[in-house]
């Protein structure tokens, strides 16, 4: 599986992006991957590592988007920048797939334009796999689209399904929209005309309403709603989490019996922190797209870009792209 790897996405880039490329390539995440940005720089810092020269091919961008640019300014603009040129990569036919940790407005943006959608998909949506009490939920969208119709919805639901379906190994997995109550009447216009949608939708097994509160308790493995309430929403749950450990972590200090306490509880503290660690869960998938186009944390260190370009080669692998295309060309025949 080949991989193309935007070097220049990260805060502290290209330093995660390259450690990141080296760790895949040993651990044998993936068989090649294109590093791309500066080529003399990314040239220098490979040449600290050891690793199989053929594995790793650096090609040279000029430009880079940075998170201050307008999204879809610069992604038609920047055509030279390390962004671009990733995606350019995989729709050649160079790579099977395109990882960033850049700005996630600019990738959305530039992977519309360089790969398009599939026939018949309204709009792509950005997905992103939640931990759970239970297990994970795809959450989708997550801030493609500020502003949806419900039949944006409906085919959040679809591909959300599909992609369940891939990442959950089950048949037919639950898919519930975010709302404000359970019952069927609840929510703005936009809910309640997505929620006629959503029922009467064969395609999918679809649970009903689910509130804010319920989100992590695991319920079902595709939550539905809009980009701005989508955005908010991961906004404040990684807000939360960080505020709860930041909390522990005070207290702790100052309590010498909740050190003591905390000793002893150091195994559930460790299991908790990976479970809610963004670098444990690789990426946010865009569905919709003609091809595979991922993005991470800006706050990526290496550790969360080896997880991300191995959760971009899984993606790549299982042909979801091609079961999505698969269900619209068979939807629209019918």
């Amino acid at each position: 599986m080949i991989i193309a790897l935007d070097a220049y996405g990260s805060d502290n880039a290209p330093f995660p992006e390259v450690e990141g490329a080296v760790l895949s390539i040993k651990e044998e995440v993936c068989t090649k991957i294109y590093l791309v940005g500066n080529k003399e720089q990314l040239e220098k810092e490979l040449g600290k590592y050891i690793y199989p020269q053929e594995s790793i091919e650096v090609v040279h961008a000029d430009e880079v988007i940075t998170m201050d640019d307008n999204a879809s300014i610069s992604a038609r603009k920047k055509q030279n920048s390390s962004m671009v040129k990733t995606l350019q990569l995989h729709k050649e036919g160079h790579a099977d797939a395109a990882l960033s940790v850049g700005n996630t407005g600019a990738v959305m943006a530039a992977s519309m334009f360089t790969l398009g959608r599939v026939k018949n998909v309204l709009r792509p949506a950005i997905a992103v796999t939640l931990p759970t009490i239970q297990t994970h939920s795809i959450v989708l969208d997550v801030g493609a689209n500020a502003d949806c119709e419900p039949e944006y919805l409906d085919q959040f639901a679809i591909m959300g399904s599909l992609y369940a379906s891939f990442l959950f190994k089950m048949k037919a997995p639950r898919v519930a929209l975010l709302n404000i109550g359970e019952e069927s009447k609840k929510g703005n216009e936009l809910t309640k005309k997505a929620y006629t949608l959503l029922s009467e939708n064969k395609s999918i097994n679809f649970i009903g309403n689910i509130e804010g509160k319920d989100l992590l308790k695991g319920i079902a493995e595709v939550v539905v709603c809009d980009g701005f309430v989508g955005n908010v929403m991961l906004k404040t749950v990684e807000g939360v989490a960080y505020a709860i450990f930041t909390m522990i972590k005070e207290q702790l200090q100052d309590d010498w019996i909740a050190k003591l306490g905390a000793m002893l509880s150091f195994p559930v503290f460790k299991y908790i922190k990976k479970k809610m660690d963004h670098s444990e869960y690789g990426g946010a998938l865009l569905v919709g797209l003609n091809g595979v186009s991922v993005v991470g944390h800006g706050r990526s260190n290496a550790t969360a870009i080896k997880n991300a370009i191995k959760f971009t080669a899984r993606i790549a692998e299982s042909n979801l792209t091609q079961q999505i295309r698969d269900h619209y060309e068979r939807d629209n025949k019918a």
